[in-house]
């Protein structure tokens, strides 16, 4: 029977050896030196630099490539219309509207949220004040009630109990 721990170190050995096949080394970007931009661009870790028309594997230790490695101006990335200074500028400025975006956006939610509770507390309050004028008009009458029944049977008068509280 086939032992189940075994079968987790099988899959990463499988998986370990199909990622090592499958990555491109430094080599294969420098083997496509003076060919066209496309071509070494086809190749995702490569750069192209336009003025020396070399490829060169990208400098992912330092996130820019350095001046000495190619001029931003003249290095291409990804795309080869475009180079990567305009790509970085671009990018930043992206970044930037999408932050500003969110804060509008969560400055307004904010805004509206709390409009409305505002519009709602002051809701409340009317149908709160609507509600007391009525128990108090209904106690004027209750009121008025027992005063005319006082009246009708004579016990208008003073409380006599009333000198004990």
């Amino acid at each position: 029977m086939l032992d189940l721990r075994i079968l987790p170190i099988a899959l990463l050995l499988i998986v370990g050896c199909v990622a090592q096949t499958s990555a491109p080394t430094k080599a294969a970007c420098t083997e496509k030196n003076g060919t066209s931009c496309e071509e070494c661009l086809s190749n995702v870790e490569c750069l192209w630099c336009i003025t020396t028309k070399t490829c060169i594997s990208y400098p992912v230790r330092t996130i820019l490539p350095p001046h000495s490695v190619c001029p931003l101006n003249d290095a291409r990335w990804g795309l080869c219309w475009m180079n990567f200074q305009t790509l970085i500028i671009t990018l930043a400025v992206l970044g930037g509207v999408i932050i500003i975006a969110l804060l509008i956006c969560l400055f307004c939610c904010c805004k509206c949220e709390n409009f409305g509770s505002k519009r709602f507390e002051a809701r409340m309050q009317r149908q709160t004040n609507k509600l007391k004028t009525k128990q108090e008009e209904r106690k004027a009458e209750m009121k008025q009630k027992h005063d005319e029944i006082r009246k009708k049977y004579g016990l208008s008068g003073q409380n006599p109990y009333s000198r004990f509280a």
